[in-house]
């Protein structure tokens, strides 16, 4: 199905000098998951510790919501507790997934307003949030799919998240697994709908695209898909998104479109200093990985040259690795997090390269299709 929806007519044209939107960094990302609780169980193995808390005890009736946090690195994971929630349906169609994406602004109200100025729809219209700990505000857009794009200010608020949740112990030790930051978080859209959310990205939040991966770069025997990245003045906000190509077979996006029913969020990238030491502890706390075949480790030396890790260490953990006229980065993804072959994790650690592992993308997406072969959905 090839869709060919345009921005809101009477929307005005921005510039490239235009930076009337601000947008700072990453506040945090929520989930909507079945089981919240079950959820931070699995998160504590990517050394998230858990540090706020809302549900029954708080006088939350609809929902349990627990803040998980490492580094710079914020998710929530929630869940409801009748099941005719929005958010009880929203797990039955799409699964566990990512709802909110939400952005640190100066001014939420100002931020807002000019959004909906540019052609977006608005779905929580400014509001503030007061108790003890002061007041934040927040805000929220559509974005593709059910994904919302939520603004928010605690410029003026020092709770543990926000009013309605409570600081949390937890009674299981985390081991916090060098994970710092969130480096880029990839959309997959619909055929025809790529160019649709480049342009929203850029006329309602001022973002500039950066890179472009048409067919010809991104593609295997069977299948193909395109890729532009977009990000935000600052450059600490990156969102590739993708969309299929045609092929021989289904494709990676086809696959997520199918069982997520619709667009979404595929995949976070979390950055480390460390990916040896990440990826170690992770694998040894049951993280599972894709891996490519071992003829892309004979050939990596003379692909890559000289780094600082070793490679013997890359090859044993099934590391990826790329160089550009920067630096090089090395990369590795996780299988998916759920039964539904839909979001996963990628783990990047970067050596001056601002890339997105270009060189890896046939031996990745090779090592994709065998998993979807075992599925019986290539």
């Amino acid at each position: 199905m090839i869709a060919t929806d345009s921005p809101k007519a009477g929307t005005r044209p921005i510039t490239e000098e235009d930076d009337s939107v601000k947008i700072n960094s990453m506040d945090h990302v929520e989930f909507w998951v079945g089981n919240a609780k079950q959820a931070v169980f699995f998160w504590s193995h990517l050394g998230f510790k858990p540090v706020a808390y809302s549900g029954l005890e708080t006088g939350n009736r609809r929902y349990a919501s627990y803040v998980l946090q490492q580094n710079k690195i914020r998710f929530v994971v929630t869940s409801a507790y009748d099941p005719h929630d929005e958010i009880s349906a929203h797990c039955m169609l799409h699964g566990d997934g990512v709802k909110a994406i939400a952005m640190s602004v100066d001014d939420v109200e100002a931020t807002y307003n000019e959004t909906l100025k540019r052609g977006a729809e608005g779905l929580k219209p400014p509001a503030e949030y007061r108790d003890d700990s002061g007041t934040l505000y927040s805000a929220e857009i559509k974005c593709y799919g059910q994904t919302v794009v939520r603004f928010v200010d605690r410029s003026r608020y020092d709770g543990p998240f926000m009013p309605g949740y409570v600081p949390m112990t937890w009674t299981k030790d985390v081991e916090p697994a060098g994970l710092e930051a969130i480096d880029h978080m990839v959309g997959n859209v619909e055929l025809g709908k790529m160019n649709y959310w480049v342009d929203w990205f850029h006329r309602v939040l001022g973002f500039r695209q950066i890179v472009h991966y048409d067919d010809k770069v991104i593609h295997t025997e069977y299948s193909a898909l395109m890729s532009k990245v977009m990000a935000n003045g600052n450059g600490r906000i990156k969102f590739p998104i993708n969309e299929p190509a045609e092929g021989r077979k289904k494709s990676q996006i086809e696959e997520y479109l199918d069982y997520y029913y619709g667009p979404g969020v595929q995949h976070v990238a979390m950055l480390t200093g460390d990916i040896i030491s990440t990826v170690r502890k992770l694998r040894d706390q049951g993280i599972e990985f894709l891996r490519v075949p071992q003829s892309y480790y004979d050939a990596l030396p003379g692909r890559i040259g000289e780094i600082n890790e070793s490679y013997k260490d890359i090859a044993e953990l099934g590391i990826l690795a790329d160089r550009d006229d920067e630096g090089y980065l090395l990369q590795i993804f996780t299988r998916p997090i759920q039964d539904r072959p839909t979001v996963f994790l990628e783990i990047i650690q970067r050596r001056g390269s601002r890339g997105f592992g270009v060189g890896n993308f046939k031996a990745l997406f090779e090592s994709i299709e065998i998993e979807q072969a075992r599925r019986g959905n290539l």
